[in-house]
């Protein structure tokens, strides 16, 4: 058996692993973004490593719940259920657009009437995602919450993500957009819109950004070569070629109680306490 091609690090014994990415985007986009990365850590781990990604969210915790993923890309909302039902570990997280945090917003026309949270009393809002969207879904929700408004002060509505959130509310089929803080930054939202006509009417603190976690059965020590791969691709020309193509400008260290802000949220909106 060939050596690991991390330094000072032990053989792997393991035959394969597999490595799921959550539905963010569509199921052939994210391969073709994410299996440059799977080749990567398979060659660094020289250990086969198979990507999966599903169509929908249901699909997708399904494979969650029957922890058929080694390693996990997941959203935060997802992350902390599967960390309490399940026992997954965070060991990354992304930063995106130079971004190492992210937060929930809500979104209106620049020429809108809407100047406040209150004034969408009785207004359309749609939001990126479903229910389980963690920044477009629940942290807006919290804000509206935060504001006064209740379930049933204002009508909901759904788009594919948050992108198409705020491309609808652009052409006014919606009063509001729930997405995160930085969608008008992301070029294909540049593309279908003038952005300058959009503005983000509330934003909530800055949370820890999109997780990727380990199974519990993992031991400490694969979990640490998986971690130190991912965080090193910064550092050489071919890893920054990986991580363009996956749309993260690097990958950073973090521990599970930084996702106890999204537990007080989730809590709040939903009524599910995920605090260990």
């Amino acid at each position: 058996m060939a050596k690991s091609t991390l330094a000072n690090e032990p053989l792997i014994q393991k035959d394969s692993l597999k490595l799921g990415i959550f539905p963010r985007r569509r199921a052939e986009t994210t391969k073709k973004m994410f299996l440059p990365l799977a080749q990567s850590l398979s060659e660094q781990l020289n250990t086969p490593i198979t990507l999966e990604t599903t169509h929908d969210f249901a699909s997708f915790w399904e494979k969650v719940s029957n922890q058929e993923y080694d390693i996990v890309h997941f959203n935060q909302y997802h992350y902390v259920k599967s960390h309490a039902n399940f026992g997954y570990r965070v060991i990354v997280q992304n930063v995106e657009l130079g971004y190492s945090k992210i937060a929930g917003a809500l979104l209106v026309r620049r020429d809108s009437e809407i100047k406040s949270l209150q004034d969408l009393k009785g207004k359309k809002i749609v939001f990126g995602g479903g229910r389980g969207a963690m920044q477009a879904y629940i942290t807006a929700t919290y804000l509206l919450r935060q504001a006064g408004l209740n379930k049933g002060d204002y009508f909901e509505q759904f788009a594919l993500n948050p992108p198409k959130a705020c491309i609808a509310t652009y052409y006014r089929q919606a009063a509001a957009a729930g997405a995160g803080n930085y969608v008008l930054d992301l070029p294909n939202v540049k593309k279908q819109i003038d952005t300058k006509k959009m503005k983000y009417l509330a934003v909530s603190k800055p949370m820890a950004h999109l997780p990727w976690a380990v199974k519990q059965s993992m031991s400490d020590e694969r979990a640490q070569q998986i971690k130190q791969a991912m965080i090193k691709l910064v550092e050489s020309k071919k890893g920054k070629v990986i991580l363009q193509s996956a749309h993260i400008t690097k990958f950073l260290p973090v521990i599970d109680r930084d996702y106890n802000t999204h537990r007080e949220i989730i809590k709040n909106v939903l009524e599910e306490d995920f605090f260990p």
